[in-house]
């Protein structure tokens, strides 16, 4: 029995990957046409779920990095983050600009979590 469960697997990427007792995942939002905090909050969905597929959840987080196309967003962001985010679980977190693969993504998130 392998040690690393893949989730959604692709070529090219999975959308998670757990190997002991922690998840590691990334997620891009579907919503393409929706600004900055309905694309968060699509993606938040996601992440959600991927989070139970693999044994985990938001109160587990240890360390995200959330990637915006332009900072102008990160008020909009942060305010979908925070209500997201359950109360003394905050996560070691980075917030960084950059040229997402598809000029419609206006957030993208790598993070990684304990598993149950």
């Amino acid at each position: 029995m392998s040690d690393i469960q893949r989730h959604g697997t692709t070529r090219r990427f999975s959308d998670s990957v757990v190997h002991r007792d922690t998840v590691y995942l990334v997620e891009v939002p579907a919503n393409l046409d929706g600004d900055a905090a309905a694309q968060t909050g699509n993606l938040l969905a996601s992440v959600e779920r991927l989070l139970a597929q693999a044994g985990s959840d938001r109160s587990r987080i240890l360390m995200a990095t959330l990637y915006l196309s332009d900072m102008a967003d990160y008020d909009a962001m942060n305010a979908v983050w925070d209500a997201w985010l359950p109360e003394g679980c905050a996560p070691a977190r980075a917030c960084v600009q950059a040229r997402l693969a598809r000029p419609e993504y206006r957030v993208e998130i790598a993070l990684t979590a304990a598993t149950h």
